[in-house]
């Protein structure tokens, strides 16, 4: 279904400009931006996935990943085609770099528009949404209106997303998102670049902006790739970046595996999680993650959350299983410390 873009505004000759992004498209009439759905039809922006989800399913919220945002419920997550990154390493390739289609005859997802989105929510009594898969700021407007909706009715609304989107965008969607993670893919500009097709600066502007100033419980995640960003020097980058803006932003510190154009490099070795995984702790951050790896002793006890304060195990994982063991959710039984997040 198209829809009129929200962001977006007039250019010369029928070029229209898409404000939705970082890379700040400007379109020419029967074109598209960089992700594909955003299309000039007559001199307007549209979206053309408004209202269809090409991926939808309930997850557990540990997969999005958020480890402080209500640990062990699960929440309905929907994607559509496209994306404004062509990361070489994408595990979603499939959805994301879809891009050359004919929206008038080609099958681009179901019909699932905003109000049957958070209806079926309501019906099977999942406490949110998830806005992931591709990249939620190429959808905006579904998002966004899917998002408002579920406010209403007392729904939770997750961003997953790169974080390469405009400050307008964040701003306006921040006041109905409950929790964000970002996905922080390197911490050079050359690596974003050749293997991103996007820049590191704006990424970092939306992390200080998500929490210096909207307030959203923001988590972060790095796909730890041999080669590319697994030196002890870029890991400490990060983890400092991290702490200095808040020492209790969850870092969730993942194993890649081949996808996609980058199939010539091995998965992660549990061994250099253990040690992103220190260097995070070692940077300062309370509350640090290893994933995508299961069952390995190397990585015992690094997806648990542990009281910052005197150690105590609050949450247990093994894989997506979640065991909690506190009295009282948020805040230790053994010290009486209350932790980040929203628990509740």
């Amino acid at each position: 279904m198209n829809h009129p873009a929200l962001l977006s505004r007039p250019l010369h000759q029928d070029f229209v400009q898409c404000t939705a992004c970082e890379h700040w498209c400007a379109v020419a009439p029967g074109e598209a931006g960089k992700c594909g759905v955003r299309r000039n039809l007559g001199g307007e922006l549209q979206l053309v996935v408004y209202g269809t989800a090409m991926a939808a399913h309930v997850d557990p919220v540990e997969k999005k990943p958020l480890h402080h945002f209500l640990p062990g419920s699960e929440i309905l997550s929907l994607g559509t085609v496209g994306c404004n990154l062509a990361c070489a390493w994408c595990q979603n390739w499939e959805l994301s770099q879809w891009k050359d289609f004919d929206p008038a005859c080609d099958f681009i997802g179901e019909d699932w528009p905003p109000a049957s989105v958070v209806a079926t929510a309501c019906r099977d009594g999942i406490p949110s949404i998830a806005f992931t898969y591709n990249e939620p700021a190429v959808f905006f407007e579904y998002a966004y209106d899917t998002a408002q909706m579920a406010y209403v009715y007392g729904i939770n609304s997750v961003l997953v997303t790169s974080g390469f989107e405009t400050l307008a965008a964040l701003d306006r969607l921040a006041p109905y998102i409950a929790a964000v993670n970002v996905d922080l893919k390197a911490f050079t500009e050359a690596t974003y670049r050749r293997y991103c097709g996007a820049r590191l600066a704006p990424v970092l502007r939306n992390i200080r902006h998500l929490v210096q100033e909207t307030g959203v419980w923001t988590e972060v995640t790095t796909l730890v790739i041999p080669g590319i960003n697994d030196s002890d020097e870029e890991l400490a980058d990060i983890a400092g970046f991290l702490a200095d803006l808040s020492p209790d932003i969850p870092w969730h510190v993942s194993a890649f595996t081949p996808h996609f154009q980058m199939r010539d490099r091995p998965p992660t070795p549990a061994s250099t999680l253990r040690r992103a995984w220190e260097i995070g702790r070692a940077a300062g951050l309370r509350y640090v993650y290893a994933g995508n790896i299961w069952a390995n002793r190397e990585l015992a006890g690094c997806s648990n959350t542990y009281c910052p304060d005197c150690g105590s195990l609050l949450v247990e994982r093994k894989g997506y299983y979640v065991r909690q063991h506190w009295r009282e959710k948020g805040c230790c039984h053994v010290c009486g410390a209350t932790l980040a997040g929203r628990w509740v």
